[in-house]
């Protein structure tokens, strides 16, 4: 939960997994309460080992039954929740400058410029929409009828920018990474489907849940983007993003009332912007920078409240739905009619020490395939799949094309790996 000014966080996490996977990892069984630690302990390192994975969007499905998605399955890694179990990790502190070991892990820090310097290459692209322009425009075109009759307020539209992928998907986070230097970058690889193996790289800058100790409980929702460049005084005063961000703040302070203390639910912030991208060594106003509109809204859970009760009370992110959160989530089923996946759930830690963070998972890329033989093997995508999926939030004002543009512009990240096809044609 460590962050510094513009989202960008202190701490990295490199952490090995042992052999104890689960689905629920917040279950007391296996996950201490949020309440756990000492207060010094707080103020140490954000990881002292614990679990380590994601929640795919599809299980607000399973929070909420009444939301049921065309088709089986899942659009990259297997379907639902998973986390590792990882005892043994190096944290570096970007503030202090500072290495911090957990457990005993496999490899010395001084060790990691060489580790990083091995490998392969890789190759991706082209990347095309698999909804193409016209029908994402038709698709935008009746959720603006649907939120002019009134049936919702607002509702997020994602499409997948999709193509192949062969080398090293390491190597292509560091390069997405570069480019968007994200707040709350992470990258997974782990078994997937038919003895396949899946990498997710994700460049996200957007906190979904932060939660301390002491049960502070943050979250900061982002809408609004624009390229870099652009001036962040019009889209501070742009009314149709200000009502959209205002809708989703409005929609998690009601997430977080039903389990934070009376009263203790707040705006900290209602409406910042940042830039995100462009990140070092990257050209000023690259296409991976953008900006964001942002609000930060904070509570205290209540007592006997535990970690597992706030996922399922606030998941998915209303940033990633809409509102009201549950119609929003029937009209995206309806009108994508594909999973989602990891794209739009969350990626986070959940630490021994009593904290927890979890990300939106937007601005990720879920690599799929078999892997290459021999040294390269890790991480190394032979004939690959590279999935990279964008959205916006739609409310009766929008402008359908322009929507489409805005998908494009949160397709920065994926940009500095590999082209997009921006007429979606196939």
């Amino acid at each position: 939960m460590d962050e510094k000014a513009a989202g960008h966080g202190r701490w990295s996490i490199l952490a090995w997994p042992g052999k104890q996977e689960s689905s629920a990892p917040w279950e007391p069984s296996l996950c201490g309460d949020v309440r756990s630690a000492s207060p010094a302990r707080a103020s140490g390192p954000p990881f002292t080992g614990g679990w380590i994975g994601w929640i795919e969007y599809e299980m607000g499905e399973v929070y909420e039954p009444t939301v049921r998605r065309l088709g089986e399955g899942s659009s990259g890694a297997s379907s639902g929740s998973r986390w590792w179990r990882c005892d043994e990790a190096l944290l570096f502190d970007h503030a202090e400058r500072q290495w911090w070991a957990i457990g005993r892990p496999p490899i010395d820090p001084a060790a990691l410029p060489a580790a990083r310097a091995e490998g392969v290459g890789f190759g991706a692209g082209p990347l095309r929409s698999q909804t193409g322009r016209d029908a994402y425009i038709q698709m935008v075109s009746e959720a603006i009828e649907r939120i002019r009759a009134g049936e919702v307020y607002q509702v997020n539209l994602a499409h997948e920018l999709a193509g192949r992928f062969d080398g090293s998907a390491r190597r292509a986070f560091a390069r997405m990474h570069r480019a968007a230097d994200p707040g709350l970058g992470a990258y997974i690889e782990s078994e997937g489907s038919e003895g396949g193996r899946v990498a997710v790289l994700s460049a996200s800058p957007e906190l979904f849940l932060g939660v301390l100790p002491d049960g502070l409980v943050v979250t900061r929702p982002m809408k609004g983007t624009r390229p870099a460049g652009t001036d962040e005084r019009a889209l501070y005063d742009a009314e149709k993003d200000r009502a959209e961000l205002n809708m989703i703040i409005d929609l998690m302070r009601n997430d977080l009332g039903r389990v934070c203390r009376f009263g203790s639910v707040r705006v900290e912030h209602a409406r910042t912007i940042e830039r995100h991208g462009g990140g070092p060594g990257e050209r000023s106003g690259s296409e991976s920078g953008i900006i964001q509109a942002t609000g930060t809204v904070a509570g205290v859970l209540r007592p006997g409240v535990g970690l597992g009760e706030l996922i399922r009370e606030c998941f998915p992110g209303g940033s990633v739905t809409g509102a009201p959160k549950i119609q929003a989530m029937k009209i995206i089923a309806g009108l994508e009619g594909v999973p989602r996946g990891v794209y739009c759930g969350a990626i986070g830690i959940v630490s021994d020490g009593g904290r927890a963070q979890f990300s939106i998972a937007i601005r990720t890329a879920v690599i799929t395939g078999r892997t290459g033989s021999g040294a390269s093997g890790w991480g190394h995508f032979e004939n690959g799949r590279l999935s990279y999926r964008v959205g916006a939030g739609i409310v009766a004002d929008s402008n359908p094309a322009s929507e489409w543009d805005e998908t494009l512009v949160k397709a920065g990240p994926v940009r500095s790996i590999a082209q997009v096809l921006e007429d979606g044609a196939a």
